[in-house]
């Protein structure tokens, strides 16, 4: 698999996988998330139009979708009941979602990251264990908790090459 940035022509498929993805959260205990409410449309357009919105593709078509921004997410800049493990320059994943097709769709955006930096956050529902055991999985270790702009609670996880 591979990751390239999504274009104008991607967002039917994109919108596609963000309901599948939604389907699948509501189904697995998690209908608070994202509901089928987000991300909007609007949103998805606007990371393609800052190119920050990218798929995970095999050869024949695209199975996974996030956004991944080299700023500082403003939401991480107060955390409770813990702290980041640096603060380093980061790179932040949002928005990760999959048709559920093909496997270690995860992995492969993670590796993706790791190689264009050695600092990653991210941050889940407390309700999304799915995506909570795959984080860690991955050798992310648990922060504390964030707000998201709405006020609501995230569980934010740090990945750091100098901690392994």
């Amino acid at each position: 698999m591979h990751i390239r940035k999504a274009t104008e022509k991607d967002i039917e498929e994109i919108m596609k996988i963000y309901r599948i993805a939604q389907d699948f959260m509501i189904e697995s205990g998690n209908p608070n998330q994202w509901g089928h409410f987000y991300p909007t449309r609007e949103i998805i357009n606007k990371d393609i139009d800052e190119e920050v919105c990218y798929l995970v593709c095999d050869d024949n078509d695209f199975h996974g979708v996030f956004a991944l921004f080299d700023i500082d997410e403003p939401t991480y800049q107060v955390i409770e009941d813990g702290q980041w493990l640096n603060d380093e320059k980061y790179l932040t994943v949002h928005r990760i979602a999959s048709d559920a097709k093909v496997h270690g769709i995860f992995a492969c955006i993670i590796a993706y990251c790791k190689s264009k930096s050695d600092n990653i956050r991210i941050d889940t529902h407390q309700n999304n264990a799915v995506m909570q055991k795959l984080i860690e999985k991955q050798g992310f270790h648990k922060c504390g908790i964030i707000h998201v702009a709405d006020g609501s609670p995230r569980i934010a996880y740090q990945w750091s090459k100098s901690i392994l």
